[in-house]
């Protein structure tokens, strides 16, 4: 199967066209970036941080891969990647960014699911470097770049496809980045996503918001869909994993931390949707 790093990539300061020169990437105003020697590309320039070291930890990026290699999410991956495939262009790569890769789990699934014969022209965008460099190590035929939402390296109007999997969507850059009548692919947490974690780790549950989401300007719905499975963790190792890569390990107070360190095994909803906002032709 054809599985190319993306190349379409611009300046993140000053928003011209990349040309890669061997071991660096230069725009024609002389702005250089060089590639890292694990393989990756960091075009988030110091002035842009809001501080050192942004993003996951090192620690938390372990324990995801830990979590996602054990297969507890296989079926979001499979979901995503159906949907991804969907209607795909039949005469040109299929172009996807994960605007917030992790250790880059969902690109790989996605390279593993696609059928021979489709071209991928892929790339995995984190703002935090552990991230990226987990990412690197794992799959030479992605571009790995250290980046920001805000602030997309990728030249306008070059996307088939971009996910933002339980992240933080800029529907700005998305729009300018995704060709006309492109995907935006989001997978959000439902209401009993985690529930018997959440349940242990905070005095009282949050009620859940009502309503339907509001489609973003300059795009369409597509089609969503439910994604729910129950799972079975059966040591304390992958209940850490799991509370160390999501948010509630800093929501969550200290005896809430305490009382979930002491089981040994967690029956677990996994519940999350699917969106597929499809950008304006015009």
């Amino acid at each position: 199967m054809p599985i190319a790093p993306f190349e379409a990539l611009r300046c993140p300061l000053d928003g011209a066209r990349l040309q890669s020169q061997g071991t660096l990437w230069r725009c024609l105003d002389g702005h250089t970036f060089d590639v890292a020697s694990q393989g990756y590309l960091n075009l988030l320039p110091v002035q842009k941080k809001r501080s050192l070291d942004p993003g996951d930890s090192k620690e938390m990026v372990a324990a995801r891969r830990r979590f996602l290699e054990a297969g507890f999410y296989q079926p979001i991956a499979d979901a995503v990647a159906r949907a991804t495939l969907a209607d795909s262009p039949p005469d040109a790569p299929l172009s996807c960014l994960d605007a917030g890769c992790g250790e880059g789990y969902y690109l790989q699934q996605l390279a593993a699911a696609a059928p021979v014969g489709q071209k991928l022209a892929l790339i995995g965008l984190d703002i935090s470097k552990w991230a990226v460099l987990a990412a690197a190590k794992t799959e030479k035929h992605v571009r790995w770049v250290v980046g920001s939402n805000a602030n997309l390296p990728v030249q306008s109007g070059s996307l088939d496809r971009i996910w933002c999997m339980f992240g933080f969507p800029v529907h700005a850059e998305f729009i300018r980045t995704l060709k006309p009548g492109g995907e935006l692919l989001m997978v959000d947490a439902g209401p009993d996503h985690l529930r018997e974690l959440r349940e242990i780790i905070y005095p009282t549950l949050k009620p859940q918001r009502t309503g339907d989401a509001v489609i973003p300007a300059g795009f369409q719905l597509a089609c969503s869909e439910n994604i729910r499975h129950q799972c079975r963790l059966d040591t304390a190792g992958q209940i850490a994993d799991l509370l160390a890569m999501t948010p509630h390990l800093y929501r969550a107070s200290a005896e809430g931390r305490a009382r979930a360190a002491a089981l040994d095994t967690l029956a677990l909803s996994i519940d999350v949707r699917l969106t597929r906002l499809r950008r304006d032709a015009a």
